[in-house]
């Protein structure tokens, strides 16, 4: 039998899986001997971030070192994976590292997409093996003190810059552990930001700066990944330093920048299935701290009813997020979330609860281009008959979509006034009526029609 006979024969009956790792071997065995020298003096938390990565470098250089048939640039960048997968978060740190992704999306051991600028590609990112990923995971969620089982099998847990992580394991998951991780940029984007972005237009900000500061209450609504949040943190700039917020998540991403803000965050169940703290019970005791301000982070449940309630009770000038596809949408499922409660109420008393609570809902969607857009400033009227009734007060208007699929537009005052100006001159904030005036015209004083 010839060299290339013996080569056929040896070659396997079922191709390698696809990315596998031709160091996986190396890498683990590196890894293993490396914590079982180092041992606890990975976990002391005393000891000097910087310091414990040399020593951890300077062992596996030490280790690679017997190896032989490595290049130099081989040797430096398995020096570097495996120290990643000590001290970080494996593969995926450098992915972490790179300003421009705004979301990491593993799809299992192989396969690791990004968000770039709102469009999505595939890296050559991979790990070894499916333990590989769940040892990742692992790490990532214990230091928040949650956990991720066969009992639990997902989990939101965060990064400690604050990104949103998002971990779905066997048996809920077909394809093998799956991560989603949102990231939060470094930089806090501010209103000015946005206008560069073209996310807001200087006429909206300029209107949304005093709605803050006359404490209306707003809804921000959108998709998923729409930069409600990022939209929120943008809007809490304005909010004055001598009030007291409370901010309530369910995994803490908020940032703001006042000196007095409380945060609070709902806590899952334990490995005996007690100790739940939703959020609709920091809600209730948030109503007991004398806040000036509460921002709920997102309602999706039963904390909706709650939320109206400190509203109409005092607490002006509340934020918080929902996913909706529109400011109709918005108002449609927080009636279904107070429904969640399991309270008998009548459609009609919940929708006046609505009505007189929220005075705004800032509505966003992320367009064909991958560009997150504020597409509607909505203002939340009083009832008529059972329905609620909104009118614009900003609408984005499409001029045109370019043949690669960029969108060219902007978001310009419709003329109509709102009705809550009341509520700046009792506060004692200036709104220029140029604002609402589209184009030059003078502005529609009307009421405007419903929608």
């Amino acid at each position: 039998m010839d060299l290339h006979e013996r080569l056929s024969a040896a070659r396997p009956a079922v191709a390698p899986s696809r990315g596998a790792d031709p160091f996986a071997e190396l890498k683990n065995r590196i890894h293993l001997a490396v914590i079982g020298e180092l041992g606890p003096q990975l976990f002391n938390t005393n000891m000097d971030p910087n310091g414990l990565r040399e020593r951890v470098t300077a062992d596996i250089t030490a280790q690679l070192g017997t190896e032989a048939g490595l290049s130099r640039d081989d040797r430096d960048r398995l020096a570097a994976e495996i120290a990643d997968d000590i001290l970080g978060h494996g593969p995926l740190e450098r992915l972490l590292a790179d300003d421009s992704i705004t979301e990491v999306m593993v799809n299992g051991p192989f396969e690791v997409w990004v968000e770039r600028q709102g469009r999505l590609s595939e890296t050559t990112v991979r790990f070894t093996d499916e333990s590989h990923l769940r040892r990742i995971i692992n790490k990532i969620v214990a230091q928040v003190g949650r956990r991720i089982d066969e009992a639990t099998p997902l989990v939101d847990a965060r990064l400690p810059d604050g990104s949103r992580v998002n971990a779905v394991i066997p048996p809920l998951s077909l394809s093998g552990p799956i991560v989603t991780i949102r990231k939060f940029s470094k930089k806090r984007l501010t209103m000015d930001d946005m206008i560069k972005l073209g996310t807001l237009s200087t006429e909206t900000v300029e209107f949304l700066q005093r709605c803050i500061q006359a404490e209306l209450n707003i809804l921000i609504s959108g998709g998923t990944g729409s930069g409600k949040t990022t939209l929120l943190n943008a809007l809490s700039t304005a909010i004055p330093e001598t009030d007291r917020i409370v901010t309530i998540e369910d995994a803490a991403e908020l940032r703001l920048n006042q000196r007095h803000v409380l945060r609070l965050e709902a806590r899952p169940k334990n490995i005996e299935g007690e100790g739940e703290i939703p959020i609709r019970t920091l809600v209730r005791n948030s109503l007991r701290m004398r806040p000036d301000r509460i921002i709920v982070g997102e309602v999706r449940g039963a904390e909706a009813l709650d939320m109206l309630q400190a509203m109409n009770t005092g607490h002006d000038g509340s934020l918080s997020t929902i996913h909706a596809n529109a400011p109709r949408d918005a108002l449609a499922r927080i009636e279904t979330m107070v429904l969640m409660t399991g309270y008998d109420l009548p459609v009609r008393a919940i929708r006046s609860q609505v009505a007189s609570a929220l005075d705004m809902i800032v509505h966003l969607e992320r367009l064909e281009d991958g560009s997150r857009r504020v597409t509607a400033v909505t203002e939340v009227q009083r009832m008529e008959s059972d329905v609620i009734t909104l009118q614009d007060i900003f609408e984005f208007k499409v001029e045109r979509v370019t043949p690669d699929r960029i969108v060219i537009g902007a978001l310009e005052p419709t003329g109509l006034r709102p009705s809550f100006l009341h509520k700046f001159e009792k506060r004692g904030v200036v709104l220029p009526v140029s604002l609402f005036s589209g184009n030059g015209a003078a502005p529609d004083f009307g009421r405007g029609a419903a929608r």
